[in-house]
């Protein structure tokens, strides 16, 4: 087959090869045609059924009016797979051809098996670099470009000792009509697939020549890298690496394309008994901070003044019991009334220690047990008889230990109720002294 029509214009396409192989689908690089292909031929035909076609703008394909687009270029290979009735085959393209690939990766997943990219790149070279070159095509022709992309195709070395296949070469690119190869550089110079790329999730490989300058191997393997399923291989060419080191290059896109994909099987066990329902967490019980209850000294029962000043400084003992006892208001109630308590009761409740601790330990701010344990007549006489400093001064230090802090807001309520009792207390123990 050596032409193709596609909507209405015309392509020159080759297929060969066992019809019930799998397709290859090759696609050369800007300024060359199908032929650049020829060495690989033999090799690629005992596995796969080949196809290769010219570019829009190259070789016996049809010239429309410039600038292309990668789109353009890769929809024209979509279109040549329609046409043949090829749902879905395997890929291999370079340079220009390596671009067209990325596209159909990228686009039409669906339609490309493995992929190899040789020498290409997400981005080729600056507009700059273009723009000067399709200006120079389109005013002096192709032999104003040739001998250059020569030197860059091929290293030194190799177009001294293959002067004929290097000449094949040069003869494609003075044979590519200049207003196609101008509109192909056009396409080149606009596509950016650096991001698209990322989203391949075929198996590629991507092959580079190591004296590569156009896509140097540095671009090479960052392509690589940004591809998912992505391989590199390095050869010792220069951009046509598969006429450079054509050896090499048949031998490892073959091993990459005909090496079988893992399949990962899933194996179901059966499962013959319900899971054990999962044990319910138990909830977790928030601990109560621990309380410190601040115990004060035994108090000292001296003369009505000290009393009354050891009296006012007791607060930190009803300071623990107030924190339980702040929200009740009955608490507050409660204490209003023993303001009035009969002489009586004081008297009763310094006799009944046990009573009293309990109430220490339970009531609110105005508590009998301020008084409970200077009530008895021991302390009465001690403290009565001995009124020396040195009393004062131990009376000083337990009132020091015991004071509250200035914040302290219960404290504060809880005061002159206590003053009053222990003033009422002091009265009847002169009295009875009397």
């Amino acid at each position: 087959m050596a032409e193709l029509s596609i909507g209405g214009e015309a392509f020159h396409v080759e297929i060969e090869g066992d019809e019930d192989a799998p397709v290859l689908m090759l696609s050369n690089a800007m300024g060359a045609n199908l032929h650049m292909w020829d060495a690989q031929i033999p090799a690629l035909l005992k596995h796969y059924r080949v196809l290769r076609y010219d570019a829009r703008g190259h070789g016996n394909s049809v010239v429309s009016e410039g600038p292309y687009s990668i789109a353009d270029l890769g929809r024209d290979a979509l279109e040549i797979l329609d046409t043949l009735g090829l749902e879905k085959v395997d890929f291999l393209g370079l340079s220009l051809g390596g671009m067209v690939g990325q596209w159909l990766l990228t686009h039409a997943p669906k339609r490309i098996g493995k992929a190899i990219l040789s020498d290409t790149a997400a981005q080729i070279a600056s507009p700059d670099l273009w723009n000067s070159r399709i200006q120079t095509v389109l005013q002096d022709g192709m032999g104003a470009v040739a001998s250059s992309l020569i030197e860059h195709w091929f290293t030194k070395d190799f177009r001294d000792s293959h002067p004929d296949e290097v000449g094949e070469i040069e003869d494609m690119i003075l044979r590519t009509p200049p207003e196609g190869y101008a509109a192909t550089c056009a396409a080149i110079r606009d596509a950016d697939l650096r991001e698209a790329v990322r989203s391949i999730q075929a198996p590629v490989l991507v092959m580079v020549g190591r004296h590569d300058t156009v896509t140097p191997q540095g671009i090479a393997a960052l392509l690589s890298s940004t591809i998912p399923k992505a391989k590199l291989v390095t050869l010792e060419a220069a951009h046509l690496s598969n006429i450079e080191d054509a050896e090499q290059f048949i031998e490892k896109a073959l091993e990459f394309l005909l090496a079988e994909e893992p399949v990962i099987e899933l194996e179901l066990e059966e499962v013959s008994e319900a899971p054990a329902p999962k044990k319910p967490r138990k909830p977790r019980v928030k601990k109560a901070p621990d309380v410190e209850i601040v115990v004060a000294p035994e108090p000292v029962a001296v003369t009505t003044r000290t009393k009354k000043k050891a009296a006012a400084k007791k607060a930190p003992v009803k300071k623990a019991a107030a924190k339980k006892a702040v929200p009740k208001k009955a608490a507050v109630k409660k204490t209003a009334a023993k303001k009035a308590a009969p002489k009586k009761a004081v008297k009763k409740s310094a006799a009944k220690k046990t009573a009293v601790k309990k109430t220490v330990a339970k009531k609110g701010p105005i508590k009998k047990g301020a008084i409970k344990k200077a009530a008895t007549k021991k302390a009465v006489k001690k403290t009565a008889v001995k009124k020396t400093a040195a009393k004062k001064s131990t009376v000083k230090k337990a009132v020091k230990k015991t004071l509250p802090s200035r914040k302290a807001g219960p404290a504060k309520v809880a005061r002159k109720p206590i003053k009053k009792a222990v003033a009422k207390k002091s009265v009847a123990k002169k009295a009875k002294r009397r």
